[in-house]
């Protein structure tokens, strides 16, 4: 198969099919006991990162509509100096979500890495997925591919300067995700002792 080839399918596979598992609405959003918020840079440029802040205002509306019972964030921690989960929990907390209910994946460098490790470290079988719809799309994939059946909420759309340079990492994003699932059968960087969140 060439690389055309297979950057073709992996970018309809993943745009097309999973449609019906991704909501938008807090009100029409299935009950499930927890979501999974995927991580990014609170900052862009020197700017409040607007990625960031949907995705954590995401998991607040959620929470306090009941539709969530706990929230996992995961994110990079790599260096001492970079600690995303700790940011997330930190605002989460100013949003109002008790910090009991808030855990800590310090080993989500990829989304595959996150999607994975909410199974085979924290232990759900279901969950809810927070992040922006393009996003929700490919972690979906993962998520299904690999017999785990999450659903997503997808944030509103956010019109920016730098969206194309954002859909053109998709596209590749896509690609490197379907060579992971069909082709690596890739797993986490780490896994390590088991979290019980529910």
């Amino acid at each position: 198969m060439s690389l055309m080839v297979f950057f073709a399918i992996a970018n309809v596979v993943i745009a097309r099919n999973y449609d019906e598992f991704i909501y938008s609405d807090v009100k029409k959003t299935p009950t499930t006991s927890v979501a999974l918020v995927l991580g990014t840079s609170r900052s862009y440029h020197g700017q409040l990162n607007r990625y960031y802040t949907s995705r954590l205002k995401a998991a607040s509306e959620l929470y306090k509509a009941g539709k969530v019972r706990k929230i996992l964030v995961s994110g990079d921690n790599s260096t001492r100096y970079y600690n995303e989960p700790i940011t997330m929990q930190k605002d989460l907390v100013n949003l109002g979500i008790k910090k009991e209910d808030i855990y800590l994946d310090y080993a989500g460098f990829s989304t595959l890495d996150s999607v994975i490790r909410a199974k085979e470290v924290f232990g759900l079988n279901e969950f809810i997925i927070i992040s922006q719809e393009f996003h929700c799309e490919r972690a979906l994939f993962i998520a299904r591919s690999k017999a785990i059946p999450a659903i997503a909420y997808a944030t509103p759309y956010i019109e920016h300067e730098g969206k194309i340079r954002i859909f053109m990492r998709e596209l590749l994003a896509r690609v490197k995700a379907g060579f992971d699932v069909w082709i690596m059968n890739s797993t986490p960087k780490f896994l390590g002792e088991k979290v019980k969140i529910i």
